[in-house]
């Protein structure tokens, strides 16, 4: 069976995470991703290694089913070899800062001139404007984008998410614009240019807190269980911000995720009252409407947690769930990556690498059912110059000893 992008050629220029989780998922889908290194290799290699003499965890979740090839582009040789990778490409991805690759010249035209059907993919920390410049981060994106402000308790600091939006949330903004530019190009025969800014695509997963910024125009914001409110969406703790409440409650023995959320919809109203033991306020008129529940949602999931923090959080989930209820336990790192669903539903892979043994990866969450995914290692610094360099590209023994000696590769 053919996978969804075999065929597709994917230079992939990129290192750390945003670009490098764009192009492993184009690898999943079936591009050949060739990975373009620096002798000295993408930086993760080495960051945050738990085995002194093995790519780091860092590298190896965000580069499997890839390629790796070495080049040093600064030389007049690796320029010379990288336009004739270009020239075999279908995808050119990239996430160096602002201007880097038209300093290596190649700037966008003379990409054009090289391959006129190739899609050149970048992810940059920010758009045209006043922070072109700046160093973008994970956290620098996530405060810039929208998120940090409307993250948090009220009385508290903004905070990070830890869920990666800034880096691997714009990866798979990115994959999008590739996608949509290869459908474009089977029709006009041409590629073109994907932008996706770090601050831009946080700014799209936060669009709700925009929506709620001009609803303040019109008052406060009643599904908040904020008392007051200024000219800004406040920070909301665990509140959804959605139609419906939803909340954390403490669940028995009381660690720091025996938690579960809870989303009270007005049907599943009257079976939490009898959950809890106040049957009596399915009925009371202080009670019984969402209207009359919305101005103290904080006694509302306060009655609910003198109930859940009495039992785990699973006989919570249980006895939630029997009657319809929106839930979810709060579930930690090592539930996570223990768990049994996951792991059948191929979200936690074990891994087979060379250097470290057996280590457990996150896998495709896109499941198409002709294009399915076996997630191989990440490689080796280098690992594939000789197929690349001599098997598609012709050079010669003697020629790949000598690029080796002069820094080349």
């Amino acid at each position: 069976m053919t996978r969804a992008l075999e065929g597709v050629r994917v230079l992939d220029m990129t290192h750390v995470q945003s670009g490098p989780s764009a192009t492993q998922l184009l690898a999943w889908l079936g591009a050949d991703v060739v990975k373009l290194e620096a002798p000295t290799g993408d930086i993760t290699r080495r960051q945050l290694r738990d085995l002194p003499d093995a790519d780091s965890l860092y590298f190896t979740m965000l580069n499997c089913n890839k390629r790796s090839i070495t080049l040093n582009t600064k030389t007049d040789r690796g320029k010379e070899l990288l336009t004739e990778l270009i020239r075999r490409s279908d995808v050119m991805v990239e996430n160096f800062g602002p201007g880097a690759v038209d300093r290596m010249g190649f700037t966008w035209d003379r990409i054009q001139e090289i391959n006129p059907r190739i899609v050149y993919a970048s992810i940059k920390g920010f758009g045209e404007g006043p922070y072109t410049t700046f160093k973008a981060y994970e956290v620098v994106a996530q405060a810039m984008g929208g998120s940090m402000a409307t993250t948090g308790f009220e009385d508290g600091p903004p905070t990070a998410t830890g869920a990666q939006i800034g880096d691997s949330g714009t990866g798979v903004h990115l994959v999008a614009g590739i996608l949509a530019a290869l459908f474009q190009r089977e029709r006009t025969g041409r590629g073109q240019r994907v932008n996706v800014a770090m601050q831009h695509a946080v700014l799209n997963l936060c669009r709700v807190k925009l929506r709620d910024q001009q609803r303040l125009a019109h008052g406060p914001l009643a599904e908040y269980p904020n008392e007051d409110f200024g000219e800004e969406v406040p920070r909301s703790g665990n509140a959804s911000g959605g139609g419906q409440p939803g909340w954390a409650v403490k669940c028995a023995p009381g660690g720091p995720n025996d938690y579960v959320y809870i989303v009270v919809q007005p049907p599943g109203w009257k079976p939490i009252t009898e959950l809890i033991n106040r049957p009596e306020l399915a009925e009371d008129p202080d009670w019984a409407s969402p209207e009359a529940r919305l101005p103290k949602l904080d006694k509302m999931f306060q009655l609910i947690e003198e109930w859940s923090s009495t039992l785990p959080k699973w006989e919570v989930l249980e006895a939630l769930n029997s009657h319809g209820i929106p839930c979810g336990p709060i579930l930690s790192t090592k539930e996570i990556i223990e768990d049994r669903s996951l792991a059948a539903n191929e979200m936690i892979i074990p891994v087979e690498h060379p250097e470290r043994g057996t280590f457990k990866t996150v896998g495709s969450p896109l499941k198409l059912s002709d294009s399915p995914v076996t997630i191989t290692s990440s490689p080796l610094l280098g690992e594939h110059n000789e197929e690349v360099y001599a098997g598609e590209l012709g050079l010669d023994g003697e020629e790949l000893k000598l690029l080796k000696t002069n820094g080349v590769i």
